[in-house]
This record gives structure tokens, sequence and C-alpha cells, in this order.
């Protein structure tokens, strides 16, 4: 049974003594999830900038004057090849993103179902962020063989306009419905380091933790400020609130992967290992994140290596589901 959690209950959580918090998370980890195991995804940017929405964080953002180049949408023979070096790499999941604000239903769509199709084919897990969609785009996407959708919440539903203004939070969740009842798993979080609340970031944790069936994955980023956007003067997020926030997510949603997501170039390895002993158990790995820097695959598997962890297997939580 799901626990109803309050935001005053998720606020004391997140307030907890750090050790104590870092421990309680150790324990709901071990309770629901392999120790060790790490699920090791690959994220790549299908379509490059100009998008029309106005997101504070992001350099793809086509009002902004940021060093991003705008790039129409990939063949699906340059995915392929990706494909296989995400493969290669360690990696059991592959995320395709294109900087629009919604799907539409047109050439280029059907362009992203046969990427859908060719990632699938390989025994990968394909995850995309695509901006909005509709019940029957997400339907038709789950047919190509989709595993997952990210449509990340961002922040808490108060602070959401200061953030972005060009769609509201019922947004969002209208989007995140539409996936679920296409049969996909959902993949939704947010950043943090934008300017929020403790209370944000609380709130934000909050509405994930309300939806039926909470998200199979749960994004966690620190904000990688970038030059040119409304965000590009906020201070680096210390490592600690990091910890903090995954701890918190790890507690309040318990089966859920959480995803150190954004923001690792900056951290050291003892700061990831941190994240990992408190429950995060999921990475993007390659070196970039859309359009921002991230770690290299050789670089996390020696850190695998040294901290002891292994990737997980495609497709593992369903075979686990098909068992039980």
């Amino acid at each position: 049974m799901i626990k109803e959690w309050t935001k005053e209950e998720i606020l004391e959580v997140y307030n907890t003594p750090l050790l104590e918090l870092i421990s309680k998370a150790t324990e709901v980890h071990q309770r629901h999830h392999k120790v060790g195991e790490v699920q090791v995804s690959s994220l790549l940017s299908i379509k490059t900038g100009g998008c029309p929405e106005d997101c504070a964080y992001c350099p793809q953002a086509a009002r902004y004057h940021t060093e991003v180049k705008v790039h129409k949408l990939m063949d699906v023979e340059e995915v392929n090849a990706c494909a296989d070096n995400a493969k290669a790499g360690g990696a059991s999941r592959m995320c395709l993103g294109a900087a629009w604000r919604e799907v539409r239903d047109n050439r280029d769509f059907e362009k992203v179902l046969d990427m859908v199709k060719t990632i699938n084919s390989k025994g990968l897990e394909v995850c995309a962020t695509l901006g909005m969609v509709t019940e029957d785009q997400a339907k038709r996407l789950a047919e190509a063989g989709l595993y997952a959708y990210n449509h990340n919440l961002d922040t808490s539903e108060e602070n959401y306009n200061n953030i972005i203004t060009t769609r509201n939070y019922d947004d969002r969740l209208t989007t995140l419905k539409n996936v679920r009842k296409a049969g996909l798993t959902v993949c939704s979080g947010g950043i943090i380091g934008m300017g929020e609340s403790i209370n944000d970031r609380v709130g934000m944790l909050y509405t994930l933790s309300l939806l039926r069936p909470q998200p199979e994955s749960v994004p966690i980023n620190a904000l990688v400020a970038v030059e040119g956007t409304p965000l590009e003067e906020q201070p680096p997020v210390p490592i600690w609130d990091m910890v903090r926030m995954i701890a918190t997510a790890r507690i309040v949603l318990p089966k859920t992967a959480v995803r150190l997501s954004a923001g690792r170039l900056s951290m050291s390895i003892e700061g990831q290992a941190l994240c990992f002993l408190a429950g995060a158990n999921s990475i993007f790995a390659g070196d970039k994140l859309l359009t921002t820097p991230n770690p290299e695959f050789n670089q996390d598997m020696e850190m695998f290596k040294l901290l002891g962890l292994s990737p997980k297997k495609a497709f593992a939580d369903k075979l686990k589901e098909e068992l039980v």
C-alpha cells in the first residue's frame, strides 16, 4: 500500500539531520531495490534549439541568445549509430529529446516513431521527451516500442510561473495522464538551484507522490546555469542539497528509480557516492545531456568499478513484473 504523504511530512523528512536522513534513505533503498545496481541511460538531442517555450533554465529556447545552434531533426540512420555507441558504452536505456513545445502529427513524428522501432530492436529501453503529447500520440509511441516518456514538472505548482509562462502546470499533468493511459512508464522530476525555496522542492515531490501509480523514474537535476538564459547568474547547487533531495525522493517514492541527472560534471566522485548511498540508482551517461556537458561513459565506468556498482540490464523491471 502506497503511503499518502502530506507536504508537512515531506518537509520534515527533508529537514532531517543529514546523516540520519541518508541512513533512513539507505534503509528504504535496500528494502526496495538491488543495492549497487544502477541504470545507465544515454540522452540524445534529436532536434536541437529553436524551441518557442520560455523555460528560464533552457539554452534551447529561441528567445534566448545562447551558443546552442539550431539543428533540424536527425536522420534515423544517425540515431541508429548513436544507439549502437550507447549500447557499447554500457547503456540499457536510450532517451531521445526534441526541442518541441508539443508533438505534431507530421513527417517528423513518423520519423521519431521509426527511431523508436529501430532502437527498441537493439534490446534497449527507449525513452522520449518531445514536449506535450495527446493520448493518441502516446499510444502510437507505445505501439512503436517506446518504454518510457519523460515530462518533468521542473518545480512546484506555486513556483512554476516564475520559471515558465508559455504553458501551465496542468498542461504538464495532462501530458503525464495521457502517457499513463497509453500504458507507458512515466519519467518525471525536476531541477533544483533555480532560486526556488525548500517548500518548492517539497511541493514538487508532493505532486509526484500523488500520481497513481507513482512515476517509475524521477530525475533530480542540479541547474547548469547557461550564459544567455534568465538563470545564468544562479550559483551552483551545493552537493548537500542534491544528497538531501535524492534522499527525500527515495523515502517518499520508495519503488521509483531516482535518477542523478544534470549537474554531475561538477560533482566529485565522493559527492556522487553520497548520492548513490542516499538512494540514487539511475544516471545519464555520455558526454552531453541534450546540450549541457556530462561525464563520458568511460569515466562513469571507472567510477562504477571504484564504488562497486553494476549497470542494470534493459527491461529488468518489466521482467520482474512478469515473474510476480
